[in-house]
């Protein structure tokens, strides 16, 4: 997995990398097949942001999240985004298809 940590009026420091790194470690658990991930975090008056785009295989992932402060915002979008892999997994794993021979000797059990 690539990972690219950019910051809009805000210097990355090495403890904010290793921050977001750690909070993204909880999401590559649950899927491993992640093949770009990019995350934003800028800097405005009195409010932060912290933005990801995750790229998966077939499908990319954008969040967003706000806080005051910008650990607690790096929190809310590790959230999100877990949520959201995990509900792409959830769909990717319940549309895998049995074989059409499974499906109508499947079909034939359930009838008798």
């Amino acid at each position: 997995m690539n990972l690219s940590i950019c910051g809009r009026h805000l210097d990355v420091t090495p403890a904010i990398r290793e921050y977001v790194m750690n909070k993204l470690a909880r999401v590559l658990r649950h899927f491993d097949h992640v093949i770009d991930t990019q995350v934003m975090l800028s800097v405005e008056p009195l409010r932060h942001r912290a933005e990801i785009t995750m790229r998966l295989r077939g499908k990319d992932i954008h969040c967003e999240a706000v806080d005051d402060n910008l650990y607690a915002a790096i929190d809310l979008l590790a959230d999100k985004i877990d949520r959201q892999v995990l509900k792409h997994k959830d769909k990717v794993q319940s549309h895998a298809t049995d074989s059409v021979k499974r499906q109508a000797a499947a079909m034939a059990q359930q009838s008798v």
